[in-house]
C-alpha cells in the first residue's frame, strides 16, 4: 500500500510561504533583482531569504543572471505560470496601459537604443514591455530607487509624495540625492514632459522617457529610451519628439479600449489632443528598412 505524503511540520509551512514571497517578489521588481531588495521587499531576514533564493535556484525557480549579482523567474516558473503574455500581463494593471507591441516595434526600428513600457499602479512601477534586444542591467534598482531614474523620476513628478522621507541612497556618484535639486528636476519635468537620468542608476547608462496618458489626462506610465551615454543624448529634440510621437498613439490605442465598467467621459471633459506640437514629423509612416540595432550593455 502507497505510504500517505506527509504533512509539513515544524516550521516548514512558514518556510513556504516565505519562498513563494520571494518569487512574488522577484516577479514583482524584475529580471536582475538582487538578493537585498527581494528581502527588502517580503520583509524577509537577509540570511533567511539569500537561502531560500540558492534553493529556489537549485530546484530550478529561479535563476542567476549572467553577473551573478542578480535573480529571475526560473524555467520551472514560467511553467507554472503558463508565461503569460506581455497583453494577458497589462490586462491585470489597474492603471489602463496595455501597450501595443506593434506600436513599440515600430518604435525600435527607428532608434538603436532599447525601448521599454512602463505602467504606474498606485505607487508601484512596473514594466510591461521589455526590449527583447538590450538585457536591462539592474531592472530591480529602476523600480525600487525612483529618483535614480527617468521613469521613476516622472511618476515622482506626478506623486511627490512617494519620494523617501530619509536620505536618498545614492546608486553612483551621479544620483541626485540633495533633496531641493530633486524638487527642481521634478517640477521642471512636469512642465516639459520630459524625464532624464544620466548615469545615475549605472555608470555609462543614460535614459529619456515620456509619459503616456488616459482620457482623463492622468500619467498611466511612460515610453522610456536607454542606452549608453553619449550614444543616446538625453537632450536630443528628435529624440524627444519621437518617443512624444509614439506615446500618443500608444494613447490613442489604449483609449480605444476602455474599461467596460468606467462610466464615458462627458466631451467637455476630455483633454485637448497630446498630439506633438510639430506637426511636419520627419518620421516616415511607414518603414521601409529596419534599423541595425547594436545590443548595449545597459
Amino acid at each position: 500500500m502507497a505510504g500517505r505524503l506527509r504533512e509539513p511540520g515544524g516550521h516548514e509551512p512558514r518556510a513556504v510561504q516565505k519562498a513563494f514571497l520571494l518569487l512574488e517578489a522577484v516577479a514583482q521588481l524584475g529580471s536582475g533583482a538582487s538578493a537585498r531588495d527581494i528581502s527588502l521587499l517580503c520583509g524577509v531576514p537577509p540570511a533567511t531569504a539569500y537561502r531560500l533564493l540558492n534553493l529556489l535556484v537549485a530546484d530550478g525557480f529561479l535563476v542567476r543572471t549572467a553577473d551573478l549579482t542578480g535573480f529571475a523567474l526560473g524555467r520551472r516558473t514560467r511553467e507554472l505560470a503558463g508565461v503569460a503574455t506581455v497583453e494577458e500581463l497589462a490586462g491585470e494593471l489597474a492603471s489602463e496601459f496595455r501597450p501595443v507591441r506593434a506600436i513599440l516595434d515600430e518604435l525600435r526600428a527607428r532608434v538603436r537604443f532599447g525601448i521599454y513600457a512602463a505602467a504606474y499602479t498606485g505607487d508601484r512601477v512596473r514594466l510591461v514591455d521589455r526590449d527583447p534586444d538590450h538585457e536591462l542591467i539592474r531592472e530591480s534598482a529602476i523600480l525600487t530607487h525612483l529618483h535614480a531614474s527617468a521613469i521613476g523620476k516622472l511618476l515622482l513628478s506626478q506623486r511627490p509624495e512617494l519620494a523617501p522621507a530619509g536620505p536618498l541612497r545614492p546608486l553612483t556618484a551621479r544620483t541626485i540625492i540633495e533633496p531641493g535639486t530633486l524638487a527642481a528636476e521634478l517640477t521642471e519635468i512636469r512642465e516639459t514632459g520630459l524625464a532624464r537620468e544620466v548615469d545615475e542608476i549605472r555608470l555609462g547608462r543614460s535614459a529619456l522617457a515620456v509619459p503616456v496618458r488616459n482620457a482623463v489626462g492622468g500619467v498611466i506610465g511612460c515610453l522610456v529610451a536607454i542606452g549608453r551615454t553619449g550614444r543616446i543624448r538625453v537632450n536630443d529634440g528628435d529624440l524627444a519628439h519621437l518617443l512624444q510621437t509614439y506615446a500618443a498613439r500608444a494613447e490613442t490605442e489604449t483609449a480605444a479600449d476602455p474599461d467596460p465598467a468606467a462610466p464615458p467621459t462627458p466631451d467637455h471633459q476630455r483633454p485637448a489632443s497630446r498630439e506633438p506640437q510639430h506637426t511636419e514629423s520627419r518620421i516616415p509612416a511607414h518603414p521601409t528598412r529596419r534599423i541595425t540595432r547594436r545590443p548595449a550593455s545597459g
